[in-house]
């Protein structure tokens, strides 16, 4: 394992000022497990608001917590979850999520009515240290856009590696940093990412 990234959490005055006040809101939409873990550092206790993960592997962090999601839509993009939670028109939202993270889910909120305070409480850095020498290396498996992008500017890509990405957004990043992608995950999570990379191997 070769990890590109780190994370850092952010201060968290801001989140602990909306934990405060948290039966005020309608949903507490998580977008990623170090959201999760970011606010289980905060408060052990999520009550008053429906709770949405994107997916799975954030569903099961949520339970690891125990709390139980409201809502896990069938696709694991910010825009099924819009799609899934239905009509916010008045409803207030809040959202803690990664310094980088797509501003789909927080416009498209908005523009269909909700107020939504839009948290960063951590920071996607670039891991430290160099990399090591990856020659010979059959697969690289992606599981985030930031991911692709500190890889390609962390040194030299493998020749003839098979590149396999965990869901589109991600294939779609390593596609604009010039990747050639083997294979994308039907199912956006660790487990579809494996059954992609055991695909690509076997072409």
């Amino acid at each position: 394992m070769v990890p590109t990234i780190r994370i850092e959490f952010a201060d968290p005055a801001l989140l602990d000022a909306a934990l405060a006040r948290i039966a005020s809101y309608d949903w507490i939409i998580f977008t990623s497990r170090n959201g999760v873990e970011a606010v289980a550092r905060r408060t052990l206790k999520i009550g008053g608001p429906r709770v949405a993960a994107i997916g799975p592997a954030t569903a099961a962090e949520l339970r690891g917590h125990g709390v139980e999601p409201d809502l896990v839509p069938a696709e694991h993009v910010a825009e099924a979850l819009v799609d899934a939670i239905g009509d916010v028109r008045g409803q207030r939202v809040l959202l803690p999520r990664a310094d980088i993270a797509r501003r789909t889910l927080a416009d498209e909120l908005r523009r269909r009515g909700a107020t939504v305070d839009d948290i960063t409480v951590y920071h996607t850095r670039a891991a430290d240290g160099s990399r090591p020498d990856l020659a010979g290396v059959d697969a690289v498996t992606f599981t985030s856009s930031s991911g692709v992008k500190n890889f390609v500017e962390g040194g030299p890509i493998p020749r003839d590696a098979k590149m396999v990405c965990i869901g589109p957004i991600t294939a779609r990043t390593a596609r604009e940093y010039g990747l050639d992608v083997t294979e994308v995950a039907g199912d956006y999570s660790e487990d579809g990412l494996v059954a992609a990379l055991i695909s690509a191997l076997g072409r």
